[in-house]
Formats: C-alpha cells, sequence, structure tokens
C-alpha cells in the first residue's frame, strides 16, 4: 500500500475542529506539535502498529520522564523535557492513525485519558522526590509529600472534569457544550475569565511543568543547591490545590450539571 502524503492525510486526522477545541487540545499541540505528527503519520499508518499501541507507548514515555527526574543535576532535567515532548508526539499520533484507519474507539479515549493522569502525576511525584534529594546525606521528604500533593491536585482537576461526561451520561443527557462552562455568576465569570487569562493553573499540566522543572533546574545549577527545584514544587502545590478547588466551585456554578 502506498504511503499516503502529508496532503492526503491532513483532512483525515485533523478534521474540522480538532485543533479548536477548546478543551481537548493542548497549545503546543496547535503550536507546532499537529505539524510534526503529520510528518510521523505516513511512516505508521500502513504499519502493524495499532492505535492503543501508540497509547500505550505514550504511557511508557510519559512515565520515563516522571521516573528521569531521579537523575540530579542538569541532565534528568533535560531529559524529562525531552520525553514529556516526545509523549506529546505519542498523544497527537494514537488519534490521528485511528482517524486514518477508522479505527477510533472508545477504549482508545479511556486509554489516553488515564494515560493523561499517570504520565502528569509521575512527572509531578518525580519533581517532588528530586526536591527531597533522596540520594544526598539527609533526604527532606517534605518535598516528596509536596510534589505528591501537586500529582493529586492535577489528577482531581483532570477528573472533575471528566466527571461533568460521567454524570450527564448517568442522568441520560448529551455531553456538554463549551458554552455551558460559563458559571451562571456575573461575579464567577468574571474570575474565571481572569484566571483564563493568567493561565497559572496551566502550570501542573505536564508540558508546562516539564519546562518549568528544566527552568528551575538551571537556575539550581547556577546556585548550586536546590533553592528553585523546592521553590518550584511549593508553587506547583500551592496552584493545584488552589485550582482543585476553583475549578470544583466553577462547574458547580455553571450549567455544566443541568
Amino acid at each position: 500500500m502506498p504511503r499516503p502524503s502529508v496532503a492526503e492525510l491532513r483532512p483525515v486526522v485533523h478534521p474540522e475542529g480538532v485543533k479548536d477545541r477548546r478543551s481537548g487540545e493542548h497549545w503546543a499541540g496547535r503550536l507546532y506539535m499537529r505539524e510534526i505528527s503529520l510528518h510521523i503519520d505516513p511512516y505508521l499508518v500502513n504499519t502493524r502498529i495499532t492505535p492503543n499501541q501508540l497509547t500505550y507507548l505514550m504511557v511508557v514515555v510519559g512515565v520515563l520522564g516522571g521516573a528521569a527526574l531521579l537523575i540530579p543535576g542538569l541532565t534528568g532535567a533535560i531529559l524529562a523535557a525531552v520525553l514529556f515532548q516526545v509523549y506529546l508526539l505519542l498523544d497527537c499520533v494514537d488519534g490521528e492513525v485511528a482517524r486514518w484507519r477508522k479505527q477510533t474507539s472508545i477504549t482508545g479515549v479511556y486509554l489516553d485519558r488515564i494515560g493523561h493522569y499517570l504520565c502528569e502525576a509521575a512527572l509531578l511525584v518525580g519533581f517532588g522526590v528530586r526536591g527531597a534529594d533522596v540520594f544526598g546525606d539527609s533526604p527532606n521528604w517534605l518535598w516528596a509529600f509536596l510534589g505528591t500533593l501537586a500529582a493529586l491536585g492535577a489528577i482531581l482537576i483532570k477528573a472533575e472534569t471528566d466527571l461533568v461526561d460521567v454524570a450527564r451520561a448517568r442522568s441520560g443527557l448529551p455531553a456538554v457544550k463549551d458554552e455551558a462552562s460559563v458559571p451562571r455568576s456575573s461575579g464567577l465569570a468574571l474570575a474565571r475569565r481572569a484566571a483564563a487569562a493568567l493561565k497559572f493553573h496551566r502550570l501542573v499540566g505536564g508540558i508546562e511543568a516539564s519546562l518549568l522543572i528544566l527552568f528551575v533546574a538551571i537556575l539550581d545549577m547556577i546556585s548550586g543547591d536546590l533553592f528553585f527545584t523546592r521553590l518550584g514544587i511549593a508553587v506547583l502545590a500551592g496552584i493545584a490545590i488552589v485550582q482543585t478547588l476553583l475549578h470544583l466551585v466553577s462547574i458547580l456554578a455553571s450549567s455544566r450539571l443541568k
């Protein structure tokens, strides 16, 4: 079977609306990764590799990204950032191969979501363990606890969003529309717009967190200690806790459960 061209793939694997999904498409996907994935797809669509196998590989790569942070110094941070770029690439490719082959499935969607939970949690837990300096003379496990707290918050934020669809499906309602996410209260709507503009909540996401971790690792290399890593852990834990609560309030105050 001849290898399809990028021009042939694009309208099928990137149907209208894929890049414009309000909550389903990452900014890095829109900015550059969807274009990179388009040039990888031709080498995969005619192979025996299934979309679900690509999703499994995505999960393995993401978890390894978190484990890479156990490598001290700048090396571990660089490796984690690179692995999370590969994770994002595979996150794009698995769905694109499925659309080309017409093999999209509920199982694939479920595995994809579970993969996001596991990988982003692994990164934040790894960040916390890195800050605890477990291979040093006197590990400080407070930082591992805070990293785990950040990971729990990141998972809960995703779960709060996903459970909206679960609640609606169990009540016999269709999937929620984007406009239903706007809070009914004008004050809450204004606060939500302000939070969206600042985008601080994105820092607990895998790509953003991996880049932050790389940045603080560079600062630590200059300072010669783990001060900036530990500051970053504290910031991410605080963001995760606050965002978990705010996101829950936003959902309850909107029309998503109506």
